[in-house]
């Protein structure tokens, strides 16, 4: 029996934007929590419906036939926050590869597509679901007809609705919604309706006339107020009901077959949720034909045979090291096998070697006996030059399986990430199909999978090992030309080699924390959590499971009665959100605010961080990603100590348990002061930005006098707090719809700011200008240190892929450029130190700020030597500027 599943796509991606709050994004930093909270309701559909054909209908634009009627039809709607309007495209191109037919025509809207194919399937007697937010939709049940209402702003459950429910809800026949909607208008779509008449007496009136046409030849019936009322709005009542009846005479050229579902492809569908990162939504895919029970639901197509001859590859044991010893000085590339995410715990297999006409496998544990001397000499030997793919790695894994490593010359992932830090495909195999090499023996992500509890046999391995050096091969002289063509040989091999090895010694030395420390903390946690818990008890006036979000939900909005902001599938929601909207309303919501803030700090940053202290160092050791972010920021794993929340006291003194590693050592910390802004007045070179800095002024504060035109003396907290948001608003691209959720203002007043600024601030805005039009031209921006981002929708005909498109062109530059000076910063301390003979030492990279370990006798000179380093990392037009402090502990410190 056929099913018929019809969404409304604005409907649905609208809600899922404003549901899902958290700021979900792609590395590259392309906005998605729209499209995976439209992701998460439609595998949730097709779960309970099981449908057999599907449609998601779109809006073609803002004109619509209704238009001629009623020019002011949905006049005033705010216009399309570009955080949103960025995510119909990947919406769509995700639907498609999703093998799911989407539709849109101009001059019709979603519903009169749904109206139109619903009458059809009605008349074939073919079920049919409707899913929307909208009550319009309404009219559109029938026998055959169902609508699927989603409840509430998000995109959580929804509520059936067929004749007999609607009769049920409103007494009224799903026609006579038409009605209703004549009656009491629409805001949100700009139908006036009868003013004064909203759904209580609209209802009313048609229980007893039936139709809009029966009460207006009957307003004879009706008295005083009412009846004059509705006379002298009886060409809106009428225009109303025109404007909310959906047409259900579209000239639609679809076919039944064209709407027809069996599943996804998995070849089409896989590697546009990779893209999106949405990695965890690809085992919950229906795909076409199902799965085999011994087949992988989420593994990629199975690679086209390899019709090369083998290779020569030799299994190494004790005598053929002796014959390896011979080639070790000619050797170039190598790759370590290794498996398991944390590489200060990764297990090490082997290593691959290139001598001559064939290739060494060296399986790990051979490297402990007395023959392999001469493979760890020249392992451990800075002076040959080695290459290979992610060495980063490899350092650290063969690190803590007691093999030192040294002499990394060029790594293939680096180089990658720099010819495209967009590029999300970089592994071996990936940049082997990206050069058109010939395809790897096995796809690496298979083999990962293959490998993630035992190792396959050592033939298998040794194989598949070879296939990856033969590659990096073929694939390094490439990516040698590329950096050479693209003038990045100094950011690659001034910069970016020399400070993975920096990172590297940075993570094999760890910073230490002291156990005592933290548990004396999360005792001082738990005490005040138990405060709070006992609090909340008593605001309740019971005992509850307060992490339960059902009891909490019947607490707060059952029992004490407060206004219910969102529902979920299970009841209430009790996200931070609804809470922090809740928390005027009474005492116990601030204070379970406090409650949930203590808990995840315990939880996170006590509990995590003793779970992640090394036995044997007593330290942790964090994993720095040197080749993830578009904008060439580090990122912090394992633990992540990037993120330590300091904006409360209670989460900065969980820095008070990272001390010293030595006796009678002092923590020393450095960071830049507002060093992006600081990029922003060189590249913009706006005198008004220049003179703050140039002559040391809080610019926060000068902005606030330039943009309201006061003196120093007249700037308030609220003047200089606008001023910060738009500053730094103005570096990260922000838009007006984000200014005003971070201000809390309408749209128009944080429009008007940004206005004022630009006007103030014009070097800032012919930047602006200059850069997109630089990146239209080349296709990509650049940082002062020639780093690129490539944007391909900086031409794209879609308006929101190219806003998108040139607020990254705007803040790039800004962004990696002051990513750049950070990481100068640590090539040249580390330098400093090491020629000087110093025993300081570099711990941590936080953004902005690096941490140190200093022995009293060094402090004073550390002291000054440091900043005066970071500030002579890259000479721009204005003074960079580094704020030192220390103490007995990283709290202390800062």
């Amino acid at each position: 029996m056929n099913k018929l599943m019809m969404i409304d796509g604005n409907n649905l991606i609208y809600r899922a934007f404003y549901g899902i709050t958290a700021p979900l994004q792609t590395a590259d930093g392309r906005p998605t929590n729209a499209v995976y909270g439209f992701m998460l309701m439609l595998l949730r559909l097709l779960q309970d419906e099981k449908p057999t054909h599907i449609l998601v209908a779109f809006d073609a634009g803002k004109k619509t036939f209704r238009h001629d009627t009623f020019g002011e039809y949905k006049a005033g709607r705010q216009k399309t926050p570009p955080e949103l309007s960025t995510q119909f495209p990947l919406l769509k191109e995700l639907i498609e590869a999703l093998g799911i037919k989407q539709y849109e025509l101009e001059n019709y809207e979603a519903d009169d597509i749904m109206g139109t194919l619903a009458k059809r399937a009605d008349a074939e007697k073919c079920e049919t679901v409707i899913v929307s937010g909208d009550q319009d939709v309404l009219q559109l049940a029938s026998e055959h007809v169902r609508i699927n209402l989603l409840k509430g702003k998000g995109v959580g459950d929804v509520l059936p609705h067929g004749p007999e429910q609607i009769m049920e809800r409103f007494g009224l026949t799903p026609q006579q919604i038409i009605d209703l909607k004549g009656l009491m208008g629409d805001s949100s779509d700009n139908i006036p309706g009868v003013p004064g008449v909203g759904e209580k007496t609209a209802l009313k009136l048609l229980h007893e006339f039936g139709t809009v046409e029966n009460l207006l030849a009957n307003t004879d019936k009706l008295k005083g107020k009412q009846k004059e009322r509705i006379e002298e709005n009886a060409d809106s009542a009428e225009l109303s009901k025109r404007l909310a009846t959906i047409f259900r005479d579209v000239p639609l050229p679809l076919e039944w077959d064209e709407l027809a579902y069996a599943g996804a492809n998995r070849d089409e569908a896989v590697p546009v949720l990779r893209n999106l990162q949405f990695t965890s939504l690809i085992d919950k895919i229906p795909y076409a034909g199902g799965v085999g029970e011994d087949e992988d639901p989420f593994a990629p197509a199975a690679p086209k045979a390899d019709e090369r001859p083998p290779l020569d590859v030799r299994v190494a044991d004790e005598d053929l090291l002796g014959e390896l010893a011979e080639f070790l000085p000619k050797v170039s590339v190598i790759h370590a096998e290794t498996h398991g995410d944390n590489p200060h715990h990764a297990e090490v297999a082997g290593l691959t070697l290139h001598g001559e006409d064939r290739y060494y496998y060296v399986p790990f544990e051979l490297l402990r006996s007395p023959e392999a001397a001469p493979v760890l000499d020249w392992l451990e030997d800075a002076s040959a030059p080695k290459s290979g793919y992610d060495l980063h790695r490899t350092d650290l894994a063969l690190y803590w399986n007691g093999v030192n490593f040294a002499g990394a010359a060029f790594d293939s992932q680096l180089a990658a990430y720099l010819i495209d830090p967009t590029e999300t495909a970089t592994t071996v195999s990936g940049l082997a199909a990206k050069y058109e090499l010939p395809a790897l023996a096995e796809d690496e992500e298979v083999y990962g999978r293959l490998t993630k509890f035992a190792w396959p046999d050592i033939e298998t391995l040794a194989a598949h090992s070879a296939r990856k050096v033969e590659a990096l091969e073929n694939i390094i002289p490439k990516q040698r030309e590329l950096l050479e063509s693209f003038e990045m040989n100094r950011l690659f091999f001034e910069l970016e080699m020399p400070l993975s090895r920096i990172l590297a010694d940075m993570e094999k030395q760890g910073i230490a924390v002291n156990p005592d420390d933290l548990e004396a903390l999360g005792r001082e946690f738990e005490s005040e959590i138990s405060r709070l818990q006992a609090e909340i008890y008593e605001h309740a006036g019971m005992e509850f499971n307060i992490n339960s979000t059902r009891q909490l939900g019947e607490i707060l909005f059952d029992k004490l009665g407060l206004p219910v902001k969102k529902k979920t599938k299970t009841g209430y929601s009790t996200d931070a959100k609804v809470l922090e909207e809740l928390a005027p309303y009474h005492a116990i919501v601030r204070t379970i605010l406090q409650y949930r803030q203590l808990t995840k700090l315990q939880s996170t940053y006590i509990d995590g961080l003793l779970k992640e202290i090394r036995p044997e160092t007593g330290k942790v050791h964090t994993y720095y990603r040197q080749a993830l972010t578009a904008t060439g920021r580090l990122s912090s794993q394992y633990p992540n100590l990037q993120n330590i929340p300091i904006r409360l006291e209670e989460g900065k003194k969980i820095r008070k348990a990272f001390v010293p590693s030595e006796p009678g050592w002092t923590i020393l910390a450095a960071d830049y002061s507002q060093i992006e802004l600081r990029v922003l007045a060189h590249i913009s070179n706006d005198e008004r930005l220049k003179d703050a800095f140039l002559h040391d002024m809080d610019i926060h504060t000068k902005t606030a006098m330039d943009v309201f035109g006061v003196p120093k003396e007249e700037v308030d907290a609220n003047m200089r707090r606008s001023a910060k948001a738009v500053n730094f608003g103005i570096v990260y691209g922000i838009s007006d719809y984000g200014l005003s959720q971070n201000l809390g203002i309408s749209r128009k007043q944080a429009a008007d700011f940004i206005e004022q600024y630009f006007a103030v601030f014009k070097g800032v805005q012919q930047y602006m200008h200059d850069i997109v039009e630089e990146a239209k031209k080349d296709g990509y921006v650049k940082t002062m240190l020639e780093r690129r981002r490539y944007l391909p929708d900086i031409h794209s005909r879609n308006f929101a892929q190219r806003s998108f498109a040139e607020r990254t062109a705007m803040n790039t530059p800004i962004q990696g450029t002051a990513a750049d000076i950070i990481k100068l910063a640590m090539v040249q301390v580390d330098a400093v130190l090491r020629e000087r003979g110093l025993k300081s030492r570099m711990l941590l990279q936080v953004h902005d700020e690096l941490v140190f370990e200093v022995p009293q006798d060094e402090l004073e000179l550390m002291k000054k030597l440091v900043p005066a380093t970071m500030e002579g990392a890259l000479k721009l037009s204005v003074p960079l500027k580094a704020d030192v402090s220390f103490g007995s502990n990283w709290y202390e410190a800062k």
